[in-house]
């Protein structure tokens, strides 16, 4: 795309880019058009990306429900944006709001902020996931990392720490993936866009589809799930007494 094409795409999405003032009608008929526009480009990039990685969310999904089989936990971390994506995920998983789905173990690696702060304090904010993955996951668990770029220094460090306890990591980036899809990931799912916006929505239909092919895979295990997230509430409930 030369300099041109790249000034007409951004007036088109971003019409207020421009100083040229406008009456109400034409601004009200580019905002339409601006509307137009980005919806045009969301369902490109989610149709492109599922149209090209089906499989590999059908891995990530076998992966998360193989992890819940042999009684581990799903933990999630992000930062900004990708942060409050990462509770999102973590969220639908403990809490479906699907009649007949059970809740499955999540932790969201960023819910505790008084950990959050001191971690960053004492040693610095690049280490506020690898030290509780450090401290709390186990083999058979998964870490979940959201991060638009790819790079985000914190969770390429947490990834690495899992790696080093046996855990399995899932990643997703958008871009080129960034240093996220150079690493040793056992799943890496990268969008591909340039947009930040995008990016994120296409991640926001990537974890839904697979929390529910999880489910999906589970189905005939309900019963036994069900019984060991009871047993988990009930071990819950018991710390936060003993506290």
């Amino acid at each position: 795309m030369n300099d041109t094409e790249n000034t007409s795409h951004l007036q088109a999405l971003y019409p207020f880019l421009t100083k040229k003032k406008s009456d109400a009608v034409s601004i009200n008929q580019a905002l339409l058009d601006s509307i137009e526009q980005k919806m045009a480009q969301h369902h490109k990039i989610v149709d492109q990306f599922f149209s090209t990685h089906q499989q590999a969310v059908v891995d990530c999904a076998n992966a998360i429900a193989d992890s819940y089989r042999k009684h581990g936990q799903l933990f999630t971390m992000g930062n900004g944006g990708s942060s409050s994506d990462a509770s999102h995920v973590a969220v639908e998983f403990l809490h479906p709001v699907t009649t007949g789905r059970p809740a499955l173990p999540a932790y969201d690696l960023s819910c505790d902020k008084t950990v959050m702060t001191a971690i960053a304090n004492d040693v610095g904010y690049q280490h506020v996931y690898s030290r509780q993955v450090a401290n709390l996951m186990k083999k058979n668990d998964v870490l979940f990392g959201i991060s638009t770029s790819g790079n985000s220094d914190n969770l390429l460090r947490a990834f690495a720490q899992a790696k080093k306890i046996g855990a399995t990591t899932i990643g997703l980036a958008g871009g080129n993936g960034g240093e996220m899809a150079r690493t040793d990931l056992d799943h890496c799912l990268v969008v591909d866009s340039d947009s930040i916006h995008r990016t994120q929505e296409c991640h926001v239909a990537i974890y839904h589809v697979l929390w529910d092919l999880v489910h999906t895979l589970l189905a005939d295990e309900r019963g036994y799930l069900s019984s060991k997230t009871q047993q988990y509430e009930e071990r819950t409930e018991a710390e936060h007494e003993i506290r």
